[in-house]
């Protein structure tokens, strides 16, 4: 269905933003009318079977329903232009649509699972009928097709609000069987085990509730980006060999396709700056074009043609390595002066490691001294880098 819809209602020539609007609203509307004809049959068998697992069932789809109107809003809204007020777009606006998706799947699942404790409590009997079955089984379906759908359009577009929505599917989908189960359980042994399959369905649906509100909230917050975005900024700046080495890579998310990166580029002290200025334009250009995210570059002198200091860059470096692999450095300056020689530098550590910063920067110093002499002073600085 989806498919065939996309061919009227989205032209793919237009910019990739566009389409992703156009995909999120054009699910939602789906979802929607999906969800309500769900509610009505599933209601109206749970009615006439007095299942309270049914019941519950049907209006988990009509929260769903909800939840898709929410996503179609929010997909509207975060294509909106940025403004004086919202400078880099509306884009979170979708990471905010798929947190009130998850929020909505947790609050159903409280629900479902006070009413089954009551039920187990109070159990009833439920009534059988093929009408039921044939519902529920049609439920299983839809809810089947509508978890493919959006995740393939999520995966399309990349989009944590349709995988929050896709994710819901998928639950509903287990939560029907579950249910199904149920009613033939009850009907063929004589055992109502009604109420426990509800609370056993609501457990799922509130893990399920608890993965979607993680992949909307952390970006919100502000997660580290996927390696595979690191590694091709790497390879893009890397590629142009009048640059030493990057660090210092900070990448903001404004929503999906609205990244702004900034990083320190380390170019040679004495190349000529215009003619490097140039390059790190061409590269911030690049990584537009590749990456589709904006850039800002710094540059960061170094240099390359004394022998010397070459050389002790790099039995700092030995040093820094036998200490952890994972150890960073950059910046690296020699201060040359009448009584001692500075040695200045960074080194980059990942979060909770092992070694406490002044306790790493004291043993650096002390491995430094030792294989170049005492004349040598070394200031460091630490810092704790995400990627």
């Amino acid at each position: 269905m989806i498919t065939f819809l996309s061919k009227f209602f989205i032209k793919e020539k237009e910019d990739k933003g566009k389409i992703r609007q156009e995909y999120g609203i054009l699910c939602g509307m789906v979802g929607i009318f999906l969800n309500i004809l769900l509610f009505c049959g599933k209601f109206f068998a749970g009615t006439i079977s007095h299942s309270i697992a049914v019941t519950a069932d049907a209006f988990n789809n009509l929260s769903d329903a909800g939840s898709s109107a929410v996503t179609l809003i929010g997909f509207k809204l975060a294509g909106a232009k940025p403004d004086s007020e919202h400078p880099f777009g509306h884009g979170r606006i979708e990471y905010v649509s798929g947190l009130i998706v998850a929020a909505a799947i947790l609050l159903m699942a409280y629900e479902l699972i006070r009413d089954s404790i009551i039920k187990i409590i109070h159990p009833e009997e439920t009534e059988f009928s093929v009408m039921v079955v044939v519902i529920l089984i049609i439920s299983i379906l839809v809810k089947l097709y509508m978890y493919l759908y959006n995740s393939g359009v999520a995966k399309k577009i990349d989009s944590a609000a349709m995988k929050a929505t896709a994710t819901d599917s998928l639950s509903d989908t287990c939560a029907t069987a579950v249910v199904l189960m149920a009613a033939l359980i009850g009907h063929f042994t004589g055992i109502y085990v009604d109420g426990y399959c509800g609370a056993l369905v609501g457990i799922f649906i509130m893990c399920a509730g608890i993965g979607a509100a993680k992949d909307t909230l952390n970006p919100l917050l502000g997660q580290p980006p996927e390696e595979e975005f690191v590694q091709k900024i790497d390879q893009i700046v890397m590629a142009h060999e009048e640059i030493c080495g990057i660090h210092d890579l900070i990448v903001h998310d404004y929503g999906p396709g609205r990244q702004m990166v900034s990083l320190h580029a380390e170019v040679p002290a004495e190349g000529n700056i215009l003619e490097i200025h140039d390059i790190i334009d061409n590269v911030e250009n690049e990584l537009k074009e590749k990456l589709g995210c904006d850039a800002t570059i710094h540059m960061d002198p170094i240099v390359t043609s004394d022998e010397h200091v070459s050389e002790m860059k790099a039995a700092v470096i030995s040093i820094i390595k036998g200490i952890d692999e994972r150890i960073n450095m950059h910046d690296f300056r020699v201060v040359t002066g009448p009584t001692h020689t500075n040695i200045i530098f960074d080194v980059l550590i990942p979060y909770k490691f092992q070694i406490q910063d002044d306790e790493l920067a004291a043993r650096i110093t002390s491995q430094v001294r030792e294989r170049l002499g005492n004349n040598y002073y070394v200031v460091i600085k630490v810092d704790h880098s995400y990627v």
